[in-house]
């Protein structure tokens, strides 16, 4: 007989109701982006780093997976730092991207530095992900990649063990990690990289300006003063220790607690200068109806038990928009978030996805081509499915605070990023670590 495990449907996971106001103090995983980004960096060294406080999720692990499989040694069996020692490229490799934007994006202009075949595939819902401007991108660059008429997954890299660099114009308003993926391996390029953008505005620029910042920090030579252009130059990379700061997308559900339940919620180790937005989002909870303060203890926010709604354009930050929707549900007043029309090429299509699964909770919500409206009223519970999307999952969390009986179709898909969600956050509402 098969294994009748094996497509067993996951148990529904109530999200738990607040009775009282939260008070929680966290310490939460390493950034997602940070440790992306300082994976790729330190597999293109010239010398061994370590990653401290990095995030060991399915996106993390599965981007160590990819580098390790091209040849780099990874070593990530000790939680608290990895260690990363660069090698020659080589194929033939494989390299699963699961749901992971960031292995998709980054690591294809990484195997056109190998030397044979990598090939890239990944979960179903990976295949309509935006890959064809960085296919594109690569090809005019001088790698070789068979790619299906879609431009999409499956595809393969057919490495050369060095690539010609050079000017290359891209559209990345679909996704800021098409010009990030180039800019990580671009000063391993015989002539580096120009990118220019040409297109509608590029979202989530935050996320460019960290990618600068850490090629920076591993010796690159990098230009940004022209508004859509970066230009790296070529140059070793130097190996070194990145210390990862926790989190803030992940916290942001956490955060989000606080204002609906009038509490006070803590996340440890913030460092006093952050490579993540913390001024947008501390502007963002502070017109909710939040208080954001930054002492010794880590960053605070802290609610009243009313929460406002906001009127904002969140293309700079729209990783937020999920667990913001289900603030603004709960909120005195409407909201309009628009900005993101980008997010309907993520995990899910977020926007059609929010919208949907509020409405059928009783919200009065309507979804825009780049955006949502949302006219507060009286939530009832039921099944919120998530589309195997971690950011839904917590947008039906912060909801379900105020709204008893709404049960998330498929929790555990909260490990992308962050395993530990179901047990910290029933831990955060009941008060009992």
């Amino acid at each position: 007989m098969g294994n009748l495990t094996a497509t067993r449907p996951p148990q529904p996971w109530t999200a738990p109701t607040a009775s009282d106001p939260v008070a929680a103090t966290l310490r939460l995983p390493g950034s997602k982006s940070m440790t992306a980004r300082a994976l790729v960096l330190s597999a293109l060294a010239n010398g061994p780093s370590t990653l401290d406080g990095p995030l060991r999720a399915r996106d993390t692990e599965l981007m160590a997976g990819g580098l390790r499989a091209m040849g780099a040694h990874v070593s990530i069996s000790d939680d608290e730092r990895w260690l990363v020692r660069p090698h020659r490229l080589v194929g033939p490799a494989h390299v699963d991207v699961g749901l992971a934007g960031t292995v998709m994006r980054f690591v294809p202009p990484v195997a056109g530095l190998a030397e044979g075949r990598v090939t890239f595939d990944g979960d179903p819902q990976a295949r309509v992900r935006p890959l064809g401007p960085l296919i594109g991108a690569l090809r005019s660059l001088g790698v070789r990649i068979d790619a299906p008429a879609t431009r999409s997954l499956p595809l393969v890299v057919l490495g050369a063990g060095r690539v010609t660099g050079g000017e290359v114009v891209i559209d990345a308003s679909a996704s800021s990690q098409l010009v990030s993926g180039l800019l990580l391996a671009a000063p391993r390029f015989d002539r580096g990289v120009v990118v220019r953008h040409q297109g509608p505005p590029v979202p989530s620029a935050p996320h460019l300006r960290m990618t600068v910042q850490m090629l920076r920090a591993a010796g690159a030579a990098v230009d940004d003063t022209t508004p859509d252009v970066w230009a790296v130059e070529p140059g070793p990379l130097s190996g070194r220790g990145w210390k990862i700061e926790p989190d803030l997308s992940g916290a942001v559900p956490f955060f989000a607690a606080a204002l609906v339940t009038g509490g006070e919620v803590t996340l440890q180790g913030w460092p006093r200068s952050s490579m993540q937005p913390v001024e947008q989002l501390r502007s963002l909870l502070h017109r909710m109806g939040g208080e954001v303060t930054l002492t010794t203890a880590g960053l605070t926010v802290r609610g009243t038990g009313t929460v406002h709604g906001l009127d904002a354009d969140l293309s700079d930050v729209s990783e937020l928009t999920p667990a913001l929707t289900a603030l603004a549900m709960l909120a005195d007043s409407p909201s309009r978030l628009t900005g993101v029309g980008h997010i309907r090429g993520h995990e899910t299509d977020r926007i059609a996805a929010l919208a949907r699964e509020f409405a059928a909770l009783g919200a009065d919500i309507t979804e825009s081509a780049d955006g949502l409206e949302i006219r507060p009223r009286p939530l009832r519970g039921g099944t919120f499915r998530t589309y195997a999307d971690h950011r839904m999952a917590h947008a039906a969390a912060v909801a379900g605070l105020a709204v008893p009986g709404i049960e998330v179709d498929d929790v555990a898909c909260t490990s992308k990023t962050m395993p530990e969600f179901p047990a910290l956050w029933s831990a955060m509402v009941t008060g009992k670590s």
